[in-house]
């Protein structure tokens, strides 16, 4: 699945991300196999490997591979099988989690994005994702309750919406905070109608813009 002269690069890669505190070793296995070169512009393929965020298009970015290792480790302590995600982006969050879990359902407010993640599905033969071109702050209510939902965008505060289609004992990770003023990343869980957050470190994300859909 990797480029040929690449394997090197996506080793260091590896390294590094146990250096950095990655530990589980299902995660480290996917993203180790999972052609990050295949979700970003040709032009930025060289640096696919690199532990770096970049540009996609639209405002957006990829996510940086430790970030991506670090929110899926998160989600992979409470054993999640049915995750929602939403800011589906290049695809490249979406396809490490289909390939640890049972079911993805994306959501995703560009449409552009949206179609050429699809097509990144279909070429590596993920078929336990399902999209959908929407508001994600309004979550996916009907294919929920989710043991896990991961949001790849900064909101301005935790929506009720996804707090709503939560199940018990799930869940959420998500960056909390304003663009230009300082970021959590926060994990939440559901425990019947109360709610336990514990704030993991600073983070840098696009923001998670509500209702513009396009």
């Amino acid at each position: 699945m990797m480029i040929s002269n690449g394997q090197s690069r996506v080793k260091r890669l590896i390294q590094q991300l146990e250096e950095l505190g990655i530990t589980n070793k299902e995660v480290l296995r996917v993203i180790a196999n999972t052609p990050r070169h295949l979700f970003m512009p040709e032009s930025l393929a060289h640096k696919a490997y690199e532990n770096t965020a970049l540009p996609i298009g639209n405002g957006q970015t990829i996510s940086q591979p430790l970030m991506v290792a670090t929110m899926t480790q998160l989600l992979m302590q409470h054993n999640c099988k049915n995750v929602l995600e939403i800011g589906t982006g290049s695809g490249y969050q979406t396809a490490v989690l289909a390939q640890l879990v049972d079911k993805v359902f994306s959501v995703e407010r560009i449409a552009t994005l949206q179609y050429q993640a699809k097509r990144r599905m279909r070429q590596l033969d993920l078929h336990n994702v399902s999209m959908r071109h929407g508001d994600g702050w309004k979550g996916w209510r009907s294919k929920g309750p989710f043991d896990g939902i991961i949001v790849t965008a900064a909101a301005s505060d935790i929506p009720q919406d996804l707090v709503d289609q939560l199940a018990d004992g799930g869940v959420m990770i998500i960056p909390v905070g304003e663009q230009n003023e300082s970021q959590s990343l926060v994990v939440m869980r559901r425990f019947g109608d109360s709610l336990e957050q514990q704030r993991i470190g600073d983070v840098r994300f696009v923001p998670l813009v509500k209702g513009d859909v396009i």
